[in-house]
């Protein structure tokens, strides 16, 4: 039986068994005796995405008496206009008790692209994999067991000097034939764990899970920038290395990576996963659509034009994987076999490419937004969103960086010159 009147302590009372009561004063706030003697406070309303939903308040009896819980409706009714949805937090919170529960929505939610980041776009597939393997080898071992309200900020701090100190060290098999998982702990992953911890618990703080962000306020690590640069000897044993890789029957599509990595500066999963429909070799411009820094204009010189004419393969990448379909994964153990022809050092890694040919455009004499708009660094003008090829004097600045880079590699540069036609700057 369903009545409707201002809830009291006598209608409370009178309520029979399986009845329900509506309030006058609170519209879709009501009491509701179940077969025991139980009477809970209950609240109807309606979503954002207009889903209606059941939200129990509480029971009656302290601290829930008919005007604290008609004060609780009033506020979740407030909460609701401004688009939260109290029924599916408190649901989530039962769900994530732990820590290791609220990682495992939070994954779960960001590969359904629910998590969005700050440019407002889901997270990449590559990015969900790092930050999944820096949750299973860091935050779990450590964190997992905790219930997500009774970490607190110094937690967090005292999380972040032990893997900083290499608590989390280990060695062990992934599930891949011979994968072999190498974890060393230190600051630089204590810093980058510690921020993907803060993006969990601000999820957790949008899903009513608890009220507060613990890592707000830590003072981190300085995350250090890698700006190791190549220096001459080093590029010949580059050059070398490519070489003898070539003979040495490495995959050559990485050894094509490779080169491209050296005469363009560009991040590596840039290079593995750039598409023949993003690149148009006639006005030597790259267009790539899903980078870090959002969609990016690159000028190409006639040295990565011709390492891209040379990749005659059928798929749209130009650069596959060895095995099935997919970018090259393993590029990381390719480049590895490849810099074991020249013997270079374990510190020259793909990104050193990338620092080294910004390094050598600056020795070159060109300004840090032509540096930044050759490797697609942010920060370009809002009117470069309306520009769909690259200019004489970027083409221009390729050509001279790339002619650099094969040349103290001991390889043949390019003599095209290019004729300016009209001055344009960035």
């Amino acid at each position: 039986m369903t009545k409707k009147k201002r809830i009291g302590i006598r209608e409370i009372s009178t309520l029979s068994s399986g009845a329900t009561i509506w309030d006058t004063e609170v519209s879709c706030f009501g009491a509701r005796r179940q077969k025991s003697e139980a009477v809970s406070y209950i609240l109807f309303y309606r979503t954002a995405e207009n889903r209606q939903r059941l939200h129990t308040i509480g029971r009656h009896g302290a601290p829930w008496t008919p005007e604290a819980a008609r004060k609780e409706a009033k506020r979740i009714l407030g909460s609701v206009a401004n688009g939260a949805d109290p029924a599916e937090a408190k649901k989530a919170k039962r769900h994530a008790e732990s820590v290791s529960e609220l990682c495992d929505l939070y994954f779960a939610d960001a590969k359904a692209g629910r998590v969005l980041t700050r440019r407002k776009k889901p997270k990449k597939a590559s990015t969900l994999v790092t930050d999944e393997s820096r949750a299973e080898r860091h935050i779990k071992p450590l964190l997992g067991r905790r219930a997500v309200s009774s970490i607190s900020r110094s937690d967090i701090e005292s999380f972040m000097h032990s893997v900083a100190e290499g608590k989390t060290a280990t060695r062990g098999k992934t599930g891949k034939k011979r994968g072999l998982a190498i974890v060393r702990g230190g600051k630089g992953a204590a810093t980058r764990t510690v921020g993907l911890l803060g993006a969990i618990f601000t999820y957790a703080v949008r899903r009513g899970i608890r009220a507060d962000n613990p890592v707000r306020g830590v003072e981190r690590f300085a995350d250090g920038q890698r700006l190791r640069r190549l220096s001459e000897d080093e590029y010949g044993a580059v050059g070398r290395a490519i070489r003898l890789a070539t003979e040495g029957g490495i995959w050559p599509a990485a050894i094509a990576a490779a080169r491209f990595l050296a005469v363009t500066g560009w991040r590596s999963g840039e290079v593995v996963g750039l598409k023949r429909t993003e690149v148009d070799l006639t006005r030597r411009t790259a267009i790539l659509g899903d980078t870090k820094t959002g969609q990016s204009i690159r000028p190409l010189s006639h040295a990565a034009c011709d390492i891209l004419r040379e990749q005659k393969g059928e798929g749209d990448l130009l650069f596959p994987a060895s095995k099935g379909e997919g970018s090259m994964t393993g590029f990381p153990k390719f480049w590895n076999k490849i810099a074991e022809f020249g013997a270079l050092r374990d510190d020259v890694t793909p990104h050193v490419f990338r620092h080294s040919f910004a390094s050598l455009a600056n020795d070159l004499g060109y300004s840090e937004p032509t540096i930044a708009a050759l490797i697609g660094h942010k920060g370009r003008s809002i009117t470069s969103r309306y520009v769909h090829s690259a200019d004489a004097v970027l083409l221009a600045a390729a050509d001279a960086v790339a002619n650099r880079t094969l040349e103290l590699m001991g390889m043949a540069p390019m003599a095209q010159v290019i004729e300016f036609r009209q001055a344009a700057s960035i």
